[in-house]
């Protein structure tokens, strides 16, 4: 069997790309299924976020399947789109891809901590989905293992860097001092939790939420001293909003361009600072276009955090190391799983000689037979056919000496 990831993340495909391949929570479930029921799946789990669609897979190394067909088909793109987008990687590359994604070195931002909850809701999806086996449940226990080293061990979470850290901070950019300034933040997950808390902290004037659960709305604004509100007010307070972060998982955009067109002529033409942290996209693109308003999606947000890379640079090393280690130690068990499954089977094989030995040598008894001649047919019967296959090997091997060498350390023979 081989381990496999394939997938394509904020560092090969463009955003538009990207909201087209991910998966909702309730698409999660289905297209588990359906990628494991695949020739040749044994194991599948599909990691989906704004930032990367990735699918694992424990697959048959000659019946592997074309997940970039399987993508493809899922979205209804063309395979040759994807293609120049996706990458792969193989057994010990895959573990240590997966280790990195799990410890935040692959992310945005370099050591955010978001991405191991997400990658735990997957591995918890495809547990409920029935598509985890062995190889996956042991490579996610080292994955979450890993990233909590890393974090413990390592400077690379202590500096406040991070997507929702970054908005809030160019907010402050484009207004100021934000204490007469009002925010809108729709959506109330992680992610909108992380800028409610980091715009609390800038001292916020206003602080609206707005989500389609109004219980999940209130619950966040109580924490953060703010104000929750229905969806269906988005109008109203987009016109009173300077700083708009969204970040749902609506396959629609909300916030469509005449609604930013309307708020921006009740604000008299105020500016409006806009961050579309979902995929897909909340806010129809071609309210960018507006005079006075600053959309930034995920991608734009990559360049104005590079500035930021160099603080955990260091602390990245350190954890590149560590993941050196640790997937060192996952294939050294990924090697004994595969001894054990070769001991298991020559057991398994052992037995079964000395059962039919032992049910011929009953068989004689019962008859009246010597029973010392059933117990000398019996050991001879059991010694020729535990060795008539190492023996045939042997002779085939002829003039191999490296076998050999290997064959006489196997068998217990180098000290005759």
């Amino acid at each position: 069997m081989t381990f496999r990831i394939v997938g394509l993340s904020h560092k090969t495909a463009p955003i538009e790309l990207r909201e087209k391949l991910a998966f909702d929570g309730a698409q999660l479930g289905p297209a588990l299924g359906q990628l494991h029921a695949l020739p040749g799946v044994a194991e599948a789990l599909i990691v989906s976020t704004c930032n990367r669609t990735e699918l694992y897979c424990e697959v048959a190394a000659d019946r592997a399947p074309e997940p970039v067909a399987w993508l493809a088909e899922q979205r209804n793109l063309v395979a040759a789109e994807l293609k120049p987008h996706l990458y792969q990687f193989e057994d010990e590359q895959a573990v240590r891809h997966a280790l990195r994604v799990a410890s935040g070195l692959d992310s945005l931002v370099v050591g955010e901590p978001q991405i191991l909850g997400q990658l735990k809701d997957a591995y918890r999806a495809a547990v409920d989905a029935g598509t985890v086996g062995k190889l996956l449940n042991r490579l996610m226990q080292f994955s979450f293992a890993t990233a909590k080293l890393v974090r413990s061990e390592t400077e690379i979470g202590h500096s406040p860097v991070s997507v929702a850290y970054t908005a809030v901070k160019l907010a402050q950019q484009i207004h100021g001092d934000l204490a007469a300034r009002a925010a809108l933040l729709i959506g109330a997950g992680d992610t909108i939790t992380l800028v409610a808390n980091h715009l609390s902290a800038a001292h916020i004037g206003r602080l609206v939420i707005a989500n389609r659960s109004f219980a999940n709305a209130r619950q966040l604004a109580e924490r953060v001293h703010g104000v929750a509100v229905e969806l269906h007010a988005l109008p109203q307070e987009l016109a009173r909003a300077d700083v708009v972060v969204t970040s749902t998982a609506s396959q629609q955009p909300i916030v469509t361009c005449a609604m930013v067109e309307s708020a921006l002529r009740a604000r008299a033409h105020d500016p409006m600072f806009i961050v579309d942290l979902a995929v897909p996209r909340d806010v129809e693109a071609s309210a960018g276009a507006l005079d006075d308003v600053y959309l930034y999606s995920v991608d734009d947000l990559e360049h104005v955090v590079a500035a930021n890379m160099q603080l955990r640079a260091e602390s990245a090393a350190q954890a590149e190391q560590m993941i050196h280690l640790q997937v060192r130690d996952y294939m050294d068990w990924l090697k004994v799983q595969d001894a054990s499954a070769t001991i298991n089977a020559f057991r398994a094989r052992g037995e079964a000689l000395r059962n039919a030995e032992l049910e011929k040598a009953r068989a004689r008894l019962t008859r009246g037979d010597d029973p010392a001649a059933v117990l000398d047919a019996l050991a001879h019967g059991l010694t020729n056919k535990l060795l008539h296959h190492p023996t045939a090997r042997l002779r085939q091997a002829g003039g191999d000496q490296q076998w050999l060498r290997a064959a006489r350390d196997m068998l217990g023979l180098d000290g005759e």
